[in-house]
């Protein structure tokens, strides 16, 4: 071991812990491919020679590509030289290393695998059902509903439009010892003249109009459970309101002289930041604090690209089934596969939802690039144009045969050996000083001023 080497392996600034992730195939999914990633490098290819798994795809090299842990709070991937390529999302890899964030899709020739952080609590339980998905986002949500649930605390859902936040409600309400109903009430939709009586209740005569007792969303939902919906369009002068039912479980309707008291797990949701709506003075902060016992955030799509594909065979299920239609197996090429799993998904489900019903629409039960609508078409081209100039210079001419790409143990070798100095550890490896920067970050080493 290199005097280097060892100084690495005791600096706790430049050496973090790695997390424990694991790379899941998604597409093809009869490969069954996963594989657990710590520190020590993998290969991924089809004849790898480190006593890695091996991935059999005819589009994969015998030695396709490389991940491991920097040292610096992620791990990476580089290629290999290999004959198909390999991407992270839309944009190409070469034997520089590229760091991967949780959600990721690394693709390799044809084949296509999540990058997903894996926590030590994810035991499996859960909500399918409702939380449906075999990605690591996925299990951590449907394990923070399952601690959720049980309790009769005030819980608050966050997260974009389109993500299934009504979803997660369902299995909160599922999962919770409430045998009453679930109520599920949108804010947004709430008359302003009438809101707290649709929310209280209200009794005979209490206003113009009022000609029987109602008894409003709290009362129906005693002994269960009252969603509500885009709870950050709640009226500014119901929120006091709605506080003293949450403190007190006291409902008073409209023109009644004596509360009545109710059971009501209360759930509430919104892709609103309530916190920016305090400060501005449109929610309370006594409400808001009251209501996130239980704070839940629902990861974007993007966060869970891995079920992307689940998610659009669930949905064509559905879209057939609500029509009486046997459902056909829905196969995809390659190319729209890559575009699917690229594209930036602004609506998360409901745009999975507008795909579905494209397709379906039209009979196309073997999707390729052009069967997909043009807005997705659109969003994939938008998001491949913010991709780095490194797709340009794969499609250049061949440049003269370069040394192999060194491995980790290879360049932190030379780097103790040539004293960290990136002018002679380039001209070691035959290759650009910026390269070697590159490398120098990837692998945790640092450079001293001076050394080039």
């Amino acid at each position: 071991m290199t005097d280097t080497t060892a100084s690495l392996q005791d600096d706790p600034v430049l050496l973090q812990r790695p997390v424990t992730a694991r790379l899941r195939v998604v597409f093809p999914s009869e490969l069954g491919f996963v594989i657990e990633l710590v520190a020590e490098p993998v290969t991924l290819g089809r004849r790898p020679d480190d006593g890695s798994p091996e991935l059999a795809h005819a589009t994969v090299s015998r030695r396709h590509a490389q991940l491991w842990w920097d040292g610096r709070g992620h791990h990476v991937v580089r290629d290999l030289g290999s004959r198909h390529g390999t991407y992270l999302g839309a944009v190409r890899v070469d034997d520089a290393p590229r760091r991967l964030h949780d959600g990721d899709i690394v693709r390799v020739g044809d084949v296509f695998a999540a990058y997903e952080v894996v926590d030590d609590d994810d035991d499996g339980s859960g909500d399918r059902e409702s939380i449906p998905g075999a990605s690591a986002a996925a299990a951590r949500l449907r394990a923070a509903v399952a601690r959720a649930a049980v309790d009769p605390s005030p819980a608050l859902i966050v997260g974009e439009t389109g993500t299934g936040k009504e979803w997660v409600a369902r299995a909160l309400h599922r999962g919770s010892r409430c045998h009453g109903p679930l109520i599920a009430v949108n804010c947004a939709t709430l008359s302003r003249e009438l809101s707290e009586s649709q929310l209280f209740g209200h009794v005979r005569g209490a206003f113009t109009g009022a000609t029987a007792d109602q008894d409003g969303w709290f009362r129906r939902a005693d002994g269960g459970t009252l969603f509500l919906d885009e709870l950050g369009e709640l009226p500014l002068d119901l929120q006091p309101k709605l506080l003293r039912v949450v403190q007190d479980g006291l409902v008073l309707p409209l023109g009644a002289n004596r509360p009545i008291a109710v059971r009501v797990r209360l759930i509430a949701a919104t892709n609103r930041d309530l916190e920016a709506a305090v400060t501005a003075g449109t929610f309370r902060r006594d409400l808001l604090a009251r209501l996130t016992k239980w704070l839940l955030p629902v990861p974007p799509l993007t966060r869970r690209r891995g079920d992307l594909l689940a998610w659009v065979e669930r949905l064509w299920d559905a879209w057939h089934s609500e029509r009486d239609r046997p459902a056909p197996a829905l196969t995809w090429s390659s190319a729209a596969v890559a575009m699917v799993l690229a594209a930036p998904w602004p609506d998360n489900l409901r745009g999975v939802d507008r795909l579905v019903h494209a397709l379906a629409s039209v009979g196309r039960s073997h999707v390729d690039a052009a069967d997909l609508p043009g807005w997705l078409r659109d969003d994939g081209a938008s998001a491949r144009a913010d991709a780095p100039a490194i797709e340009a210079a794969a499609a250049a001419p061949a440049e003269a045969p370069r040394r192999p790409v060194p491995t980790r143990e290879e360049f932190v070798a030379a780097w103790g050996e040539l004293s960290g100095s990136v002018r002679a550890v380039a001209k070691h490896f035959g290759r650009d000083r910026r390269q070697i920067y590159r490398w120098a970050e990837a692998y945790g080493l640092r450079v001293v001023d001076g050394s080039d």
